[in-house]
């Protein structure tokens, strides 16, 4: 076992039960700190004959990840012992895994309590690689969407009180109706209780603020099962005509290559759709959707609640100006703007200047104006030029034919390291 004496910080989880729960050199790395971190729930659990210095967790969370960065060894020159006390696994949508991006591993020392997730699964008879585990702490439920699938099962960190109701009502509004949702407070403590309902009969009033979920998707005969794959059929969109349509949308994000912990510039983005399916793909894909008109913003942002990534950027404006204040991309899809007089002669530079070497750059276009400046930019640059013509079938009079669609133009470039 590591010499624990020689990392200043020190990470304990610890479960609904408490202090005597602790393991004995959990407790021993607590007596060991000067100073302990945690909530006020967690502070009152140590003995009183603990003789440090408590400290009542700050709000927002970035507030005390900078002040126990403030204790470091070498910038207080003190030597002294921080711990931090957490619930459950601080790992698992916990303090250690914001503490981790400032502090290296060499010099902290964590111990987790079984998580909830952990908890979950024991009751309920899951096997925790076989569930989708998401939190609703802090995040809208709308985030529940892409989770909600024929026989998944997910196990859910509850924002409060009133947030299996809530999932309740979600579950209803898309068809999964006879969906078991079972409500698991206080796990792994004394006041430990158990509950489920279906979502479309869900009555109980009474719920514990700290309480998690366990649900199984059940569809009903009407339910609207939208897959995470690319290539949603367009009415899944709201939106004026104005989109990448479903086939060439597909063969699109293929390319863009939706890669965890990425960003995506979307554009031009119209509706919004290849945006919303980026961020679909991964809960922690990333994307910033662009886009000049006030009433497709509006269409966005509707896309992006009613398919489950509430978290998207949505920026008002016109590129480039539009993209100056973005995080750096990893992928840009340009469905729109290379046709605007002002910025046609740029975009196609400025985009692929801010690209991160290795990014994926994918650009469109329908006009012989919008092609020339892909063709001559990719004369230059580099990249594959793919025409997409699509055909969709179609009543002419009493018979049926193909209708087609204007042919895309796609330019698809990887930018190298």
């Amino acid at each position: 076992m590591p010499d624990v004496s020689k990392k200043w910080l020190r990470v304990i989880g610890i479960s609904e039960d408490g202090w005597d729960d602790l393991a004995t050199d959990a407790k021993a790395l607590l007596y060991e700190s000067q100073i302990v971190l945690g909530g006020e729930r967690h502070l009152k659990m140590i003995p009183a004959d603990w003789e440090g210095e408590r400290i009542v967790w700050s709000s927002p969370i970035r507030e005390a990840v900078s002040k126990i960065v403030s204790w470091h060894p070498e910038k207080t020159g003190s030597g002294k012992k921080v711990a931090v006390m957490a619930s459950g696994d601080p790992l698992c949508y916990g303090i250690a895994t914001k503490l981790l991006r400032h502090i290296p591993i060499d010099e902290m020392w964590i111990k987790p309590a079984l998580s909830t997730f952990s908890l979950i699964c024991s009751r309920v008879g899951w096997s925790l690689p076989d569930i989708e585990t998401l939190t609703l702490h802090g995040r809208p439920l709308e985030m529940l969407y892409p989770f909600v699938q024929s026989g998944a099962k997910l196990a859910v960190l509850s924002k409060d009180s009133g947030t299996p109701k809530e999932a309740a009502k979600l579950l209803g509004r898309r068809g999964f109706g006879k969906s078991e949702i079972t409500v698991l407070e206080h796990l792994g403590g004394a006041k430990e209780k158990i509950f489920s309902g279906k979502a479309d009969s869900w009555n109980h009033q009474q719920v514990a603020e700290l309480n998690a979920m366990a649900i199984e998707c059940i569809p009903d005969k009407n339910a609207n099962v939208i897959a995470r794959i690319p290539g949603l059929p367009d009415d899944t969109f709201v939106h004026d005509g104005q989109l990448t349509k479903r086939e060439v949308r597909a063969v699109a994000l293929s390319k863009l290559m939706p890669i965890v912990d990425q960003v995506l510039w979307d554009v031009g983005a119209g509706c919004g759709s290849v945006a919303i399916e980026w961020m679909r793909s991964h809960p922690r894909c990333m994307a910033a959707a662009v886009e000049k008109s006030k009433t497709r913003l509006k269409m966005i942002e509707q896309n992006a609640g009613e398919l489950g990534v509430p978290m998207l950027q949505i920026v008002s404006g016109t590129a480039p100006q539009a993209l100056e204040d973005l995080p750096a991309p990893d992928a840009i899809f340009i469905g729109g703007g290379l046709s605007s007089t002002e910025n046609s002669g740029n975009l196609l530079e400025i985009c692929w200047k801010a690209l991160n070497p290795g990014g994926r750059m994918v650009a469109h276009a329908v006009t012989f104006e919008t092609e020339q400046q892909l063709l001559n930019w990719q004369k230059i640059n580099g990249g594959d030029l793919t025409r997409i013509s699509i055909s969709r079938a179609d009543s002419i009079g009493k018979f049926q034919g193909w209708k087609p669609f204007r042919p895309v133009t796609q330019l698809a470039a990887i930018k190298e390291y």
